[in-house]
């Protein structure tokens, strides 16, 4: 269907038929490419300038300006938005388009991008329910929301029927107006077009933990009303009545081709699909002379799709073609990522193995609300696809390897394994960093470095600008990490001084948001948001305001909504192991213990099947507990008086010591009680990285504390005190911050150093870093702490005597909550108790139950261990 250019030298006009993102886009691409010689008529049935639908839901909630693009664009002479101007006739023979004020328009190219409609319910009271559109669909939302509250005296009840992306995004942000939402679909579990069942219902429970009610596995029969006519419920198959006020249905899309279709008795000259849409070829060109179409009301390959990725790569090829090119169109790309607060969620590729012999790598772990899938060629090395709920941050890094050959085994990209950070991976210059927009890493390495990718501009040096120079980042927005990384990693290459600004949602640093957040005395991250921020919030901001709230508050970490921000380990208050279990690892501090604990980890670790390990940091590790035995081993530990190490979490971990002038001949003080001390002060204190000490009661230095991030060796004189000293990957030796100190100024000095860390470090920054990077070093840090050059000692200090003051174990305070409890349910639906009748046995990325024979030849109901 490709159609050969007739150049002629009267300019051309071009009319587009839709306001939308679609007709935006390729408005964007001609302009770029040039207009001379072309005019160009759009008809917008909406009164606005066309808006960003992606990020519909932020209206929702708030005033915000949607507008794509710089407006100033439309002030081209060959351009023409005519808003308020349905079209609603096609005379392809004439070449004119009638719109329903009675005008015609000529064209010579005609451009369909009339979208979609917003699909309705054929069921009985469909009449009153509303759908989640278009701005005028959002903006009547929120007014009804608020007048019903008013009418009704009380909480309003909203049902969203449907449970795909549009549909969770609704009902959270009728949520957020104050409603109680429940998501009604038709499917036994969310999301089920993008999503296995696995992924489903681990999305579930997440879902169900941001408040809001979903209804699966029937579908809704009628909305029902009283006599005035008020919505008062919806009535399911099953016969059962779900109460609601108001109801708003998004249960899909429907392509608007009604100017494609023939009026009756005329000759029908487009090809529809047999569902709905424009039929178009790869080169976005219809069978009729001359017309195109793109977006949603395009039918490819017999499909419709409402992604934006597909409708820019439409809008590009067909302006590539109108100026001679010969772009076509590679298909529907169909990753999606769910832009919901505290709700990771994303799908790409081949998600369901539908690929012949693929190979499926899956950890999965619903009751926490965990799930990540891999798919892979049958060698598992080429990348067909994957899935991840609850934890997404591999699918940043992976999405553009799609097709390609993986750098490292795919189970070391499936970060909530507890497999440690995933294998950096290096770009190669072809691959697709952003998908939305058709953005190569080649592309975005040009800009960076003044390559001419912006039409010989100067070379990009902030992710805005980069953003705006590529169109990387700006759609759906799940590539910014990664566009991130890659300034980053360049600038470094040139010796740049890369940008401190949090992320793409923060301009500020971490340090800066810590005291901006400290001054205001926020607690809830979307008021902090709303604040400082822009957009939902990623991968990145979410758990560094997590931390913060949990550094600056000394509050259980997964109450009032901060669960759903916490990373993997942190929801679980256990670390994840490699095959799924859990590591449950008691706070010993200085390494003293009794034999009468000894014997309680004994009779702990003999009772559940627990591996035990004497840890680097003088701790005994029992792995393999599964989610719903934590809660029964830690009640035994706390009652035997345990609390939690924290492993877990981006917080003090041990304090390492030798056994001191107590014991050793050569010790000169006691390093036992100092670390005993320190560890006990310093408890639960949240930081931007883990925190390791160790205390020395000489300078033999068989605590290590030279290695540590805080450092005590002892002396005839006192202490003195090392600071800056990690382990690691890239190891430093700690430095000496101040010497022959006494036991209160040994403590006030690691007070202030470790706060002024916590408040001014970049986020997950070690110490050494953390140093190397303040400008004056290891100077200025003595000027803080010891000279007080700043004037904020007693703030830093006050500071820290309220974290010792509120200190909680996170354990004690779970096993005394029953809803704090219900995370670590094994299944959504269970009581809380283990089922004795299951063996499980770890599997390649995941654990699966045992087989009957296997579980006679254990004779166990434990997780087995590799190799047993």
């Amino acid at each position: 269907m490709s159609r050969s250019m007739e150049w002629t030298t009267s300019p051309r006009t071009i009319v587009v038929a839709g306001g939308g993102p679609a007709a935006h886009r390729f408005v964007e691409a001609m302009h770029a490419r040039g207009l001379e010689g072309w005019n160009i008529t759009v008809l917008a049935e909406e009164p606005h300038l066309p808006y960003d639908r992606v990020a519909l839901s932020q209206a929702l909630i708030n005033d915000v300006d949607l507008t794509l693009g710089k407006a100033d664009m439309w002030e081209h002479p060959a351009l023409e938005l005519r808003t308020g101007a349905r079209a609603v006739k096609v005379d392809a023979t004439a070449r004119t388009v009638h719109t329903a004020d009675g005008a015609s328009h000529p064209y010579d190219h005609l451009v369909l991008a009339t979208g979609s409609d917003a699909a309705r319910l054929p069921i009985p009271g469909a009449e009153h329910s509303h759908v989640y559109r278009t701005v005028e669909d959002v903006t009547f939302l929120r007014a009804e929301v608020a007048r019903l509250a008013e009418e009704l005296g009380r909480t309003v009840n909203a049902a969203v029927i449907g449970g795909g992306l549009l549909g969770l995004e609704a009902a959270a942000g009728l949520a957020q107006l104050g409603a109680d939402s429940t998501v009604i679909n038709g499917s036994p579990w969310l999301m089920n077009t993008q999503l296995d069942q696995g992924a489903g219902q681990a999305l579930g429970r997440l879902v169900e933990a941001k408040g809001l009610a979903v209804s699966g596995g029937v579908f809704p029969s009628s909305i029902q009303t009283d006599d005035a006519g008020r919505v008062t419920g919806v009535l399911m198959a099953d016969e059962n009545v779900i109460p609601t006020d108001l109801v708003v249905v998004a249960i899909g899309v429907r392509p608007r081709d009604e100017l494609a279709r023939a009026a009756d008795g005329e000759e029908q000259v487009f090809e529809l699909g047999p569902r709905g849409g424009v039929v178009i070829g790869d080169d976005c060109a219809t069978g009729v002379e001359n017309v195109w179409a793109i977006g949603e009301v395009a039918n490819f390959g017999g499909m419709c799709l409402g992604l934006v990725a597909p409708a820019n790569t439409m809008a590009e090829i067909v302006a590539d073609r109108l100026h001679g090119g010969d772009a076509t169109f590679p298909g529907f790309d169909t990753a999606t990522k769910l832009k919901l607060s505290g709700v990771d969620v994303a799908s790409f590729g081949d998600a369901f193995a539908k690929t012949e012999h693929s190979l499926e790598v899956v950890y999965a772990d619903p009751a926490r609300g965990v799930y990540q899938k891999i798919v892979t060629s049958s060698d598992a090395k080429t990348l067909l696809g994957g899935i991840f709920v609850g934890d997404a941050s591999p699918y940043t890094s992976l999405r553009p390897l799609l097709g390609r050959e993986l750098p490292a085994e795919p189970g070391a990209f499936l970060s909530a394994a507890g497999g440690g950070d995933a294998p950096e991976t290096e770009l190669p210059d072809d691959a697709t960093l952003c998908s939305c927009n058709n953005v190569t890493a080649g592309s975005i390495r040009d800009a960076i470095n003044g390559c001419g990718a912006c039409d010989g501009q100067e070379p990009v040096r902030e992710l805005g600008e980069l953003k705006g120079c590529t169109r990387a980042g700006t759609s759906c927005g799940s590539c910014v990490p990664l566009l991130k990384k890659l300034l980053e990693g360049e600038l470094t290459k040139s010796g740049i001084e890369v940008s401190k600004a949090l992320c793409e949602h923060f301009e500020m640093s971490r340090a800066e948001l810590f005291e901006a957040v400290r001054a205001l005395e926020l607690s809830d991250f979307e008021d902090i948001l709303a604040r400082f921020g822009t957009g939902a919030g990623c991968d990145i901001c979410k758990p560094t305001i997590a931390n913060i709230l949990a550094s600056q508050r000394s509050e259980y970490v997964l109450d009032a909504g901060r669960g759903t921000l916490q990373d993997t380990n942190d929801r679980a208050l256990a670390n994840m192991q490699k095959d799924g279990t859990y590591s449950v690892v008691p706070r010993i501090p200085g390494g003293e213990i009794t034999p009468d604990k000894l014997a309680v980890i004994a009779k702990v670790a003999q009772d559940y099947g627990l591996y035990t390990k004497i840890t680097g940091g003088q701790r005994i590790d029992l792995f393999g507990a599964r989610l719903e035995q934590l809660p029964e081993i830690w009640t035994i530990l706390v009652e035997a008086g345990f609390e939690s190490g924290q492993a877990y979490g981006k917080s003090l971990r041990t304090v390492k010591s030798c056994v001191g002038s107590t014991w050793c001949r050569f010790g000169v003080q006691d390093s036992v009680a100092m670390a005993i001390n320190l560890e006990l002060r310093y408890r639960g204190l949240r930081s931007p990285h883990k925190l390791k000490l160790g205390v020395s009661g000489c300078a033999r230095e068989c605590a290590e504390a030279r290695g540590k991030d805080v450092g005590v060796i002892a002396t005839a004189d006192g202490w003195n005190l090392y600071v800056g000293g990690n382990g690691g990957a890239t190891p430093a030796h700690a430095q000496l911050l101040a010497k022959d100190l006494d036991d209160d100024t040994l403590i006030r000095y690691i007070d202030r150093y470790l706060m002024y860390y916590i408040r001014t470090a970049d986020r997950l920054q070690r110490t050494a870093r953390w140093q190397e990077e303040l400008q004056g070093g290891l100077d200025h840090v003595v000027d803080v702490v010891v000279n007080d050059s700043l004037g904020i000692a007693a703030d830093l200090e006050e500071a820290m005597a309220s974290h010792v003051g509120n200190y909680e174990d996170e354990w004690a305070a779970t096993l005394n909550d029953p809803e704090r409890l219900r995370r670590f349910r094994t299944f959504v639906n269970a009581p809380g108790e283990a089922d004795d009748s299951i063996a499980f046995v770890p599997e390649r990325g995941q654990i699966r139950p045992a087989t009957p024979a296997e579980k006679v030849s254990l004779g166990t109901t434990i997780p087995v261990r590799s190799g047993a």
